[in-house]
């Protein structure tokens, strides 16, 4: 059997959550989550915020099969993007409850 996702490196030092039976895309999820791929905790929950309120955009890369143009998308270098906002809730909702997990 194939394990999917890796153990960290320091159990001590890191928080795990997740969230099941999402109603949302999964492409849309994707994107999301690869945006803030690597970022500050605080830094992407902020990001989140700022996406749902139309001021900041998700880039779409790979699943970009019709999604339209936007000038918002120049500051990643990229030209399509979108403001997928259920996907954005529950990426943040998940954020939120990996910081509570990381406090406990």
């Amino acid at each position: 059997m194939v394990k999917y996702s890796r153990q960290p490196a320091e159990a001590a030092k890191s928080a795990k959550c997740r969230i099941s039976d999402l109603r949302a895309h999964y492409k849309n999820t994707y994107e999301v989550a690869r945006a803030v791929k690597g970022w500050k905790l605080n830094k992407a929950i902020r990001y989140m915020d700022r996406v749902l309120l139309h001021e900041q955009i998700i880039p779409f890369r790979r699943y970009n099969g019709g999604i339209g143009r936007h000038a918002q998308v120049k500051q990643f270098k990229h030209t399509q993007g979108r403001w997928p906002e259920k996907s954005t809730k529950c990426v943040r909702e998940l954020l939120i409850n990996l910081k509570a997990n990381a406090e406990s």
